[in-house]
């Protein structure tokens, strides 16, 4: 993918964060960007400092199929032939072991980070298949492969994102079309704890605190980088840490102290 060879992406989520990295650095090397999210206010600043040429905002809440839908249908022509998604928009929403969690915060994960992504993808899908040619992005996660106290959902659903990136793999073989499941560790720089812990902004401070995590420029670049490779190249999975992060170990209970 390059500036000579011009591409359309749809970035959900693009109001920050991942979102506005990855949309900054499409359009950086040339290509417009459809910018998707609920913030229409935040997407128009964005798209004014992108340029009107390059980036079109659109009002998404993913969890509304039939909304998803409509504005995918309503692009204006420049922007209506979507050569990559990027399915960001996700979220956490606590921390607390399953038996104490809310049962709100979980439907609200499930809709938006399962959910999310099968809508949009389902409207973007059979106009790339129609082409010949896409590339289809899901910002997945480390929980969907390591677990973590708190993870419960969170960490399924981000577990349902990379099982359906390697279905989708599976149904579109034989069409030209790539699909890539991108997988960030412990991020800074972002919403996303702050979100997690409902603006308590200690505590969501505290999760980086004495550490370098990676950046969203960093997963923009994992996205690039993945949508850059030549049309014959697939990049299946891209597991992305900071270095002070590693595997969490195996969690053994004892009774009492004596070891």
């Amino acid at each position: 993918m390059t500036a000579n060879a011009r591409k359309t992406a749809l970035v959900t989520g693009a109001s920050s964060g991942f979102g506005e990295a990855i949309a900054t650095r499409m359009v950086g090397q040339g290509h417009k960007v459809v910018l998707a999210a609920r913030r229409m206010d935040r997407l128009k600043g964005l798209e004014r400092g992108l340029g009107a040429d390059m980036a079109h905002a659109v009002a998404m809440d993913v969890t509304d199929r039939r909304a998803v839908a409509h504005a995918v249908d309503a692009l204006p022509a420049a922007f209506a032939s979507i050569d990559i998604l990027v399915n960001n928009a996700g979220l956490a929403l606590g921390l607390a072991p399953a038996q104490d969690a809310d049962a709100d915060d979980w439907d609200r994960m499930i809709e938006t980070n399962c959910r999310g992504v099968v809508n949009v993808t389902h409207a973007v899908l059979p106009g790339m298949v129609a082409r010949g040619e896409g590339h289809v992005i899901n910002i997945g996660s480390v929980a969907g492969t390591y677990p973590y106290v708190g993870g419960n959902i969170y960490g399924a659903s981000k577990a349902f994102v990379r099982q359906f990136s390697l279905n989708l793999r599976s149904d579109l073989h034989g069409t030209g079309l790539r699909v890539t499941s991108i997988e960030p560790g412990l991020c800074g720089g972002t919403e996303f704890s702050s979100i997690r812990f409902k603006g308590e902004e200690e505590r969501a401070a505290s999760m980086y605190k004495g550490l370098d995590p990676i950046l969203p420029e960093d997963i923009a670049e994992a996205v690039y980088w993945a949508a850059s490779q030549p049309a014959h190249v697939n990049v299946n999975a891209i597991e992305v840490m900071p270095v002070a992060q590693s595997f969490a170990p195996l969690q053994v209970h004892r009774r009492d102290n004596s070891i």
